[in-house]
């Protein structure tokens, strides 16, 4: 009787995974089909916005969010996902309030500044991604262990990037509208970098990494 249970048991779990795994391949396709829909409205405002004035730091914000888009199309399999609802909103907030943005008129005479700032940003971002490669995704994974390159300096060097040409882009955009999305996306993706590592660290390589590279994102601070 016991044998028969168990057998029962074991054909619902393999009827089971099926299912599953066309969850979580309908939701990823989802995910990826909506994060180029608004890349795709964000590439038009942008755009419309730089032929018109001839500014480029809209064109910067556009290549930051192009690589996002590329690297999520292109990512590897992770071996480990946090699929919790905590971590879908942070993920959900820190990717989806960018390329909601918008350009507005700005004083010509602060360009160079926030060009410069963004540059500097847009720097760690590439770098960063670049370094990683298929490693990036959006929700809290482990992809594979990158500790090379600017990760001996920083765990997530990236999301510094985004600080910093978030920053360069409101100072250049100033707006309730602008202001609010990117700073509550910049603090999701705070929340989201201790999500991380928390999936991370159940690597001993990862937590390794971490005895080594002491700060997150900001040195001395997080």
């Amino acid at each position: 009787m016991n044998q028969t249970l168990t057998l029962v048991h074991l054909g619902r779990a393999r009827l089971h995974r099926p299912r599953v795994q066309a969850a979580r391949d309908l939701g990823d396709l989802a995910s990826k089909m909506v994060i180029v829909t608004l890349f795709s409205s964000m590439v038009m405002r942008l755009a419309a916005d730089a032929a018109r004035t001839g500014r480029v730091t809209g064109v910067l914000m556009l290549v930051s969010e192009a690589l996002v888009v590329a690297l999520t199309l292109l990512r590897r399999n992770a071996a480990a996902v946090d699929r919790t609802w905590t971590a879908r909103l942070l993920t959900a907030f820190s990717t989806f309030g960018p390329p909601l943005v918008r350009p507005v008129g700005a004083v010509p005479a602060i360009e160079p500044f926030t060009v410069t700032l963004m540059g500097v940003g847009l720097m760690f971002v590439l770098v960063g991604k670049i370094s990683l490669g298929r490693s990036f995704g959006l929700a809290p994974a482990n992809r594979g262990i990158v500790c090379t390159g600017i990760y001996r300096v920083l765990r997530h060097p990236i999301y510094l990037g985004y600080l910093i040409t978030h920053l360069g882009f409101v100072v250049a955009n100033p707006s309730l509208w602008n202001i609010a999305l990117l700073a509550s996306g910049d603090l999701a993706l705070m929340f989201r970098a201790c999500r991380e590592e928390r999936t991370l660290a159940t690597d001993p390589a990862y937590r390794a990494y971490m005895q080594r590279v002491r700060w997150r994102v900001i040195p001395r601070l997080f």
